[in-house]
């Protein structure tokens, strides 16, 4: 799932690359090459893209709704809340580098495609983190918790008009979009193979309707207040999912799938 989920950091590398010198020959350019390069992945996907043989049904596969306890609830709450911080930053990373840094649009665009692919990197080993540890929501409820203290530090740094803040930024390009592959995996993981693909679906609609919002409100934001008033706003939403994701829960669960029933001897 961690590999899975380097393909969102990818693609912002690769459009941070290449978009800002498109867009400097005007919105033709950028707009005509992400038409051309969904239609080239979409042929990609009708040539190479199989759906599986499903297996059978495992032994004792949970059939009921996993959605009768809160735990599923709470970890598509903490996705959409960790999608805030992660879309503000990159949303208004170029623009903030440029206004009130005054880099150079390629020059940006060159720095902020090297923090994607680290962010790449950094949910990989965000999903390796997890295996070593045996869970993933506790990796998950401590990266929530860094992602409120660099959006902090970023806060500070843009308020005050330091450089700071461009370091703070870098580091938040990486670790908001870090611990994603772990929601989508525990998701999986907790609802069952039965109900996975309901679950999944689930998880990514909430996301994307707060990815889908978080641009023109804090845009709006930016642009009544500045971009140290936006990137505070974004600061409350990873606590909330810290203070939400059900670590505990995934304990229970874990130790209900390790009980093994002993077998009597006849």
């Amino acid at each position: 799932m961690g590999i899975r989920q380097t393909a969102q950091p990818l693609g912002l590398a690769l459009a941070a690359l290449t978009l800002p010198v498109l867009a400097v020959r005007g919105l033709a350019p950028p707009l005509l090459t992400l038409s051309g390069f969904c239609l080239f992945m979409s042929l990609l996907v009708w040539l190479f893209v199989r759906d599986p043989v499903r297996p059978d049904e495992a032994a004792g596969e949970r059939r009921g709704s996993p959605y009768a306890t809160p735990v599923l609830w709470r970890l598509h709450a903490a996705g959409a809340l960790l999608v805030v911080p992660q879309f503000a930053v990159a949303t208004f990373s170029l623009v903030y580098l440029v206004d009130d840094h005054h880099w150079d649009v390629a020059t940006a665009g060159r720095v902020l495609a090297a923090a994607q692919l680290c962010g790449a990197l950094a949910r990989i080993g965000a999903g390796a983190w997890s295996d070593r540890a045996g869970s993933r929501l506790r990796p998950y409820r401590l990266l929530a918790v860094l992602i409120g203290a660099v959006m902090l530090a970023l806060a500070a740094g843009a308020y005050v008009d330091s450089a700071v803040a461009v370091g703070a930024l870098l580091i938040a390009g990486v670790m908001t979009v870090s611990p994603n592959g772990l929601a989508f995996t525990a998701v999986a993981e907790h609802a069952g193979r039965s109900w996975a693909g309901r679950a999944l679906g689930a998880h990514n609609t909430v996301q994307n309707a707060f990815a889908a919002a978080t641009p023109p409100l804090l845009g709006a934001v930016v642009g009544g207040a500045g971009y140290a008033a936006a990137f505070a706003t974004a600061i409350a939403f990873p606590l909330a999912a810290a203070a939400i994701t059900p670590v505990s829960a995934e304990r229970s669960h874990l130790a209900r799938d390790a009980a093994v029933p002993e077998r009597t001897v006849v």
